[in-house]
């Protein structure tokens, strides 16, 4: 996972989120205050998260366990802390309170025990490289879902929480606790493709075999597009930035993904997710030339595509099922119908969160599209084209 320091999680707070679906969605600073009581958190992985920032930060008081932590948080982006602890002489209690969190944050997003541990272990900020380095023990922090927050909560090796100012970075070092989002979202995707295939909703792209042989995996019908020509026309993003929005020092790169949809082949409301794990930081125009929408997959030279990020506590089971239960009551009418509404609409307003985040959507998107197209919102914009794929 890379280092996570200009985040984009709310890019314009003002679309609240796409879904909640979580299950359990739950720094110059301040001056340090000690508090008696640290905030409650407020979904399942960020209770994981936070107990196991108070679990580190109790065990730093160990000065050989924690020049170890020392070297590997200066050596790395991020640290696996909980192999960590288990290879380097992390306390019975600390490896078995990190393993715990490890689970219980998987089962929130509805990942399975392959998916390994996600618990990560980075120095909040570049600044506070020189203090930890001269080696002032450090504080930790968990990670904060909120983009809206205004301080941090961080907790020091006897317990005692510390509240810092979110938008500035303090002087004294904090390690962070969060979670590996790149590790996160790939597994995610593909629970969120299994579970809207077992739903009714074809979202599988065609594999390499489909693609020589013209035939769609997900459905078994023979795409005409293939057939006819042996190979596939794409459109492909070849520039793509999304709008500059200020964010707490303790939060870092976003995890972006676009759900594209439209209407299969056989005349159904298909979702094809799309990882975009270059996209880190707002204000940065990346050119990955990317296939966002494979057109043999769909009936129509048109499709929608809605761009979210994944925050900490996205529960792909539940986001399958909400959007399943949104799309499937649509039916195929002869013509396009646009689905980015039905899709924002899936989930129930008492279950918006700020996470996952909606970071903008493209209504429209041709086959024949050749340029620049801004997203609805205004948060973003995309130069695509068409680019044809051949059979090999």
């Amino acid at each position: 996972m890379r280092p996570r320091h200009l985040r984009r999680r709310g890019l314009g707070a003002a679309a609240a989120a796409l879904v909640a679906l979580c299950a359990g969605q739950t720094l110059t600073a301040l001056p340090a205050t000690a508090a008696t009581t640290a905030p409650a958190p407020t979904s399942a992985v960020t209770a994981a998260e936070d107990q196991a920032a108070r679990a580190m930060a109790g065990s730093l008081t160990d000065s050989v366990w924690r020049a170890r932590v020392r070297t590997a948080a200066l050596a790395s982006e991020e640290v696996d802390v909980t192999a960590l602890a288990a290879q380097a002489g992390g306390s019975r209690a600390l490896r078995s309170t990190l393993t715990a969190a490890d689970r219980r944050i998987a089962t929130a997003k509805g990942l399975g025990a392959e998916v390994g541990p996600l618990l990560r272990l980075r120095l909040g900020d570049a600044s506070m490289r020189g203090a930890l380095t001269a080696g002032t023990t450090p504080w930790v922090a968990a990670a904060t879902q909120d983009e809206d927050a205004t301080t941090v909560t961080a907790y020091d090796s006897h317990g005692r929480a510390h509240t810092l100012d979110a938008r500035k970075a303090p002087a004294h070092p904090v390690y962070v606790v969060d979670i590996d989002s790149s590790t996160a979202l790939a597994a995610g995707l593909d629970v969120l493709t299994g579970e809207l295939a077992r739903y009714g909703v074809h979202s599988a792209e065609p594999t390499a075999a489909a693609a020589r042989t013209g035939t769609e995996p997900s459905t078994g019908h023979r795409s005409p597009a293939l057939a006819a020509t042996g190979g596939f026309w794409t459109t492909r993003i070849t520039a793509v930035e999304l709008s500059d929005d200020e964010e707490p020092w303790i939060k870092g790169d976003a995890e972006i993904y676009t759900l594209v949809t439209g209407f299969g082949q056989d005349g159904k409301v298909r979702v094809d997710p799309v990882d975009m794990p270059y996209l880190d930081n707002d204000g940065t125009v990346y050119r990955p030339n990317q296939i966002l929408v494979n057109w043999s997959s769909y009936k129509y030279d048109l499709a929608d595509a809605v761009m979210m990020e994944e925050d900490g506590s996205t529960n792909y089971h539940d986001l399958a099922q909400a959007i399943a239960a949104a799309l499937l009551t649509i039916t195929d009418q002869g013509a396009y119908i646009p689905l980015v509404n039905a899709v924002l609409d899936a989930i129930p307003a008492d279950w918006w969160t700020d996470d996952p985040d909606y970071v903008d959507s493209w209504y429209t998107l041709a086959r024949g599209d050749n340029g620049t197209r801004h997203g609805a919102r205004g948060n973003g914009w995309m130069t695509v084209q068409p680019y044809y794929v051949p059979e090999l």
